[in-house]
C-alpha cells in the first residue's frame, strides 16, 4: 500500500471530517453509509488543536487487570519499539477491553509527550484519558469515550493487530481523518483519490448550493424555491460528470 505524501496529508487536515467524508463517498466502492466512520458517540477533548490526519498504530489494554504486567514485564518498551518502527504522522488507536468500566487512562501527560516524541499526533481510544490540559499543551489530540482519574494497572497488551472502537474496525497502519465530528478510516484503495475529491466536494458546495441559499434577498418564496432547486440539481450534475455516480442530493 502506498502511503500519502505528507504535504497530501497537511493538506487534509486543512478540511474537516465531514468535508473527507463527502469526497471518500464519491471514491469509495464500500457502503459508504455504514463503513468507515465510528458509530458510536466519542469526543473530542482537544477541538481546538483541529482535525488530525495520520495513518493507524493499533494496542489493545486492560487497566482493570494487573495480570498482564507479570506476563510480560518488557511491554512497554517492546511496543515502543513498535512505535518507532513505522514513520509518522500517526494516529494511536486504542482498544480498552475493560468497557464499558474504566479502572485507568492509557493517556496523560507523560504518555501523550512520549508518543509525540515518537512521530504520533493524537490518539482515539475507547476509553479514558487524563491531564486533559497538560496533553493539549503537549499537542496531543484525544478522541475518547470519557475521561478518569486514575492510570490503574494500564499495560500494553497487545499491538500491530486490528481494534474495534466504537463499532468501528480499524487496521493497523489505515489512514485516519477525525475531529470534533467523530472519525473516518480510509480503506488503503481509497486513499489517492480522496484529496482531489474532497476539495471537488467543497468547491461544488460553494458554487452551487450555499451560493444560491445566500443570494436569496429580496426574492420570493416562489423564485427561491426555483432557485434551490436549480442549484442541487446543478450540484448533482456536477457530482455525476466528474465521477459518473451518485448525484443525488
Amino acid at each position: 500500500m502506498e502511503k500519502l505524501d505528507h504535504s497530501d496529508l497537511l493538506k487534509l487536515k486543512r478540511w474537516n471530517t465531514p468535508t473527507i467524508y463527502n469526497g471518500w463517498e464519491q471514491v469509495t466502492s464500500h457502503d459508504h453509509c455504514k463503513e468507515g466512520f465510528n458509530l458510536e458517540p466519542c469526543t473530542d477533548y482537544m477541538p481546538q488543536i483541529g482535525p488530525m490526519a495520520g495513518y493507524a498504530v493499533t494496542v489493545k489494554i486492560q487497566p482493570g487487570n494487573p495480570e498482564h504486567i507479570e506476563a510480560n514485564p518488557n511491554a512497554w518498551s517492546e511496543y515502543r519499539k513498535y512505535l518507532a518502527s513505522i514513520d509518522g504522522p500517526k494516529i494511536v488507536v486504542v482498544q480498552d477491553m475493560d468497557k464499558p468500566r474504566c479502572f485507568g487512562s492509557f493517556w496523560g501527560e507523560v504518555n501523550s509527550n512520549i508518543h509525540k516524541a515518537l512521530g504520533c499526533v493524537g490518539t482515539i481510544t475507547d476509553g479514558a484519558i487524563r491531564d486533559v490540559d497538560e496533553m493539549t499543551n503537549a499537542g496531543f489530540k484525544a478522541i475518547a469515550r470519557q475521561t478518569c482519574v486514575s492510570h490503574a494497572a494500564v499495560y500494553p497488551v497487545k499491538w500491530d493487530c486490528p481494534v474495534e472502537v466504537f463499532g468501528r474496525k480499524i487496521q493497523p497502519g489505515q489512514l485516519i481523518h477525525a475531529d470534533k465530528h467523530g472519525f473516518l478510516a480510509i480503506p488503503d484503495e481509497d486513499q489517492q483519490g480522496l484529496l482531489e475529491a474532497s476539495v471537488f466536494m467543497d468547491s461544488n458546495e460553494c458554487e452551487t448550493t450555499i451560493a444560491a441559499a445566500r443570494n436569496t434577498s429580496g426574492m420570493s418564496k416562489e423564485e427561491i424555491l426555483k432557485t434551490l432547486d436549480q442549484a442541487c440539481a446543478k450540484f448533482g450534475d456536477n457530482v455525476k460528470e466528474k465521477f459518473g455516480g451518485r448525484g443525488e442530493w
